[in-house]
């Protein structure tokens, strides 16, 4: 039996010969670990992003880790210790959460908003205990959180506000990056995000001392790659002996220069890629807003759109599980949103946590929810044929 051509896949290459050329660069220039590109694309991304500084790390995840690891070490300001609390959304990727765990950090999960998918505002206030040290704000599939709200909350409580942005890369919230309202932000380069640069993350941040943390950390914990005046340790003028100089527990997160020369040519593209994603997103806006069966994300300040999430209301005969067969049997892949609800996945069993109250939201993402892919070029064909095809199977 022949397999049904897709017509809507969930991810796809950005690389035209720009790309190509930028790999064949670095494999001339026989210098393949962390380097000069990496250097480069850093202060490139620091720019683009309104942030003062850039560490690129070999993934989004990666960033996560290594991002939390930094509050742990910093003698300048608010910090972490382990069996502090940190507010987290119920609905996100699984290296939101393991970083939490592998820090020795109290997870409290909290309810998301089910129009917007972030967390809900009321819920993230109410969540706070004599514990909690900390937010950990996730914009979810290319959605910015309210910050405006959540900065007020983390301030009135003396809290830190740090932001997994690695789904919204681009998105802006009252004319700022995402990523960009915490202590520090991550973001991705992974394949199927917004822009790729094989494997990557970044990590962004206007704190000095953190941005002199990371970039011991992510190399081992030595002090080679600090400047020679910084906020952690008097260099020696010794070479010899500065050469392997360990200051701090760390790790090996460095990128590859593939990935920072890749990074410098997709950079260049990306407001053109979210151009067009947000083009694709006004089109699945006004296609599939009047279906009454689904809800669909509601967008806060200017979202990236990472991909169009489809909610099947409680009240409807229509199921989760008949949508999404119908959408795979016509060639529309799909996925369900993120992890769902984080809390019934086998993974929970080894945290430390606790939940603020209910998460009604995130058991009905869980439930009924799922999405299918967007992209840096026209989706027009494809988002009408899917309308055609819902109308017909499904009514409005």
């Amino acid at each position: 039996m022949k397999e049904k051509e897709t017509i809507l896949p969930l991810a796809v290459s950005s690389w035209d010969e720009e790309e190509r050329e930028a790999i064949n660069r670095v494999i001339e220039s026989d210098n393949f670990t962390m380097g000069k590109n990496v250097k480069a694309f850093e202060e490139e991304f620091a720019s683009y992003h309104g942030s003062k500084y850039c560490v690129m790390v070999n993934s989004g995840s990666s960033a996560n880790h290594l991002g939390l690891s930094s509050l742990f070490f910093r003698k300048q300001g608010p910090k972490l210790t382990q069996g502090d609390e940190v507010l987290v959304t119920s609905v996100s990727w699984s290296t939101t959460y393991s970083p939490l765990y592998y820090h020795g950090l109290k997870l409290r999960f909290v309810d998301i908003d089910i129009d917007t998918l972030n967390v809900d505002i009321k819920k993230l206030d109410q969540s706070i205990t004599p514990k909690t040290k900390a937010i950990f704000a996730v914009n979810l599939l290319g959605n910015p959180n309210l910050y405006s709200e959540i900065q007020k909350i983390a301030n009135e409580n003396g809290l830190i506000l740090i932001e997994d942005n690695c789904e919204s890369l681009g998105a802006e919230y009252l004319g700022k990056k995402t990523g960009s309202f915490g202590l520090f932000g991550t973001c991705s380069g992974f394949f199927s995000h917004h822009m790729s640069t094989m494997e990557g993350g970044m990590i962004t941040t206007d704190d000095e001392e953190i941005y002199h943390i990371l970039l011991s950390i992510r190399a081992h914990g030595w002090t080679r790659n600090l400047p020679k005046i910084n906020n952690l340790t008097k260099k020696l003028d010794d070479n010899f002996m500065e050469s392997f100089r360990f200051i701090l527990p760390g790790y090996n997160f460095r990128p590859v220069e593939f990935s920072g020369s890749l990074g410098r040519v997709q950079l260049k593209k990306l407001d053109k890629f979210i151009k067009q994603r947000r083009s694709n997103a006004k089109l699945f806006q006004d296609l599939f807003s009047k279906y009454s069966f689904i809800k669909i994300q509601k967008e806060i300040g200017q979202s990236s759109w990472f991909g169009f999430s489809m909610v099947v209301n409680e009240d409807s005969e229509i199921s989760r599980e008949a949508l999404a067969s119908f959408l795979t049997k016509n060639g529309i892949e799909i996925r369900p949103i993120v992890a769902g609800n984080i809390l019934h996945n086998p993974m929970v069993e080894y945290f430390d946590y606790s939940i603020g109250g209910n998460l009604t939201n995130a058991d009905i993402v869980h439930k009924n929810g799922l999405f299918i892919g967007n992209h840096h070029y026209s989706l027009e064909d494809p988002l009408k044929k899917l309308d055609k095809l819902i109308k017909k199977n499904f009514g409005d």
